[in-house]
């Protein structure tokens, strides 16, 4: 597969978020930014909650066709007529979640900073790879992924990688001509304006 001219642009939602004000501040972003997809990443598993805001998020997503996935809940893709799911297990079960959702659906896989286990998440069917965090945080415990891991995905494996996690401008800038995607959300979020902040970050990625 060959790299894109830059990365897109995969956004993550606050771990909460109010919905009568998260779903139009999303809609303004996406208005005025190219954005492949959407996860939807609620902190807690209260179903009632992740219900609302996956039926409230899907329409202002795919009225743009932006694609939305869900994080680690499968149950809710076909549910909420969602286009996938992000898990966080690694490769533990990719294989079993495509057998349940099928060949169409979304199904993407965090995978720290651990080659083998992407290694293992593509070969069981994955559609994308997630590594991160990209560099160490004063309050982050996890290894982070380094350039060279990106570098030698991009050469070797043709399943798109994604980077995430702890990702300021310089990191964006550097790894860019590595990945496909470029997952971004409290870098955004916690802006006074977000999609102003996205829009540094599509500056710096071109």
């Amino acid at each position: 597969m060959a790299q894109p001219e830059q990365p897109q642009i995969y956004l993550i939602t606050p771990p909460q978020f109010d919905l009568s004000v998260f779903p139009p501040t999303l809609a303004g972003l996406l208005d005025a930014h190219a954005v492949a997809c959407v996860r939807l990443s609620l902190a807690g598993s209260d179903e009632d909650t992740i219900a609302r805001a996956g039926d409230a998020l899907r329409g202002v997503a795919h009225a743009r066709d932006v694609a939305l996935v869900v994080a680690d809940h499968v149950g809710f893709v076909g549910r909420l007529g969602l286009d996938g799911v992000h898990l966080t297990d690694g490769a533990r079960s990719v294989r079993s979640v495509r057998g349940d959702l099928g060949g169409d659906a979304i199904i993407g896989t965090f995978c720290g900073a651990s080659r083998h286990d992407g290694l293992n998440a593509a070969e069981a069917g994955a559609d994308y790879v997630a590594f991160g965090p990209v560099r160490v945080t004063p309050l982050g415990h996890a290894t982070p992924a380094m350039p060279d891991l990106f570098a030698w995905w991009s050469e070797v494996i043709e399943v798109p990688i994604v980077a995430e996690g702890a990702v300021d401008i310089d990191t964006a800038r550097a790894l860019a001509p590595v990945i496909d995607f470029l997952a971004l959300g409290d870098e955004i979020w916690a802006a006074d304006d977000p999609s102003a902040r996205l829009g540094d970050y599509l500056a710096a990625i071109t």
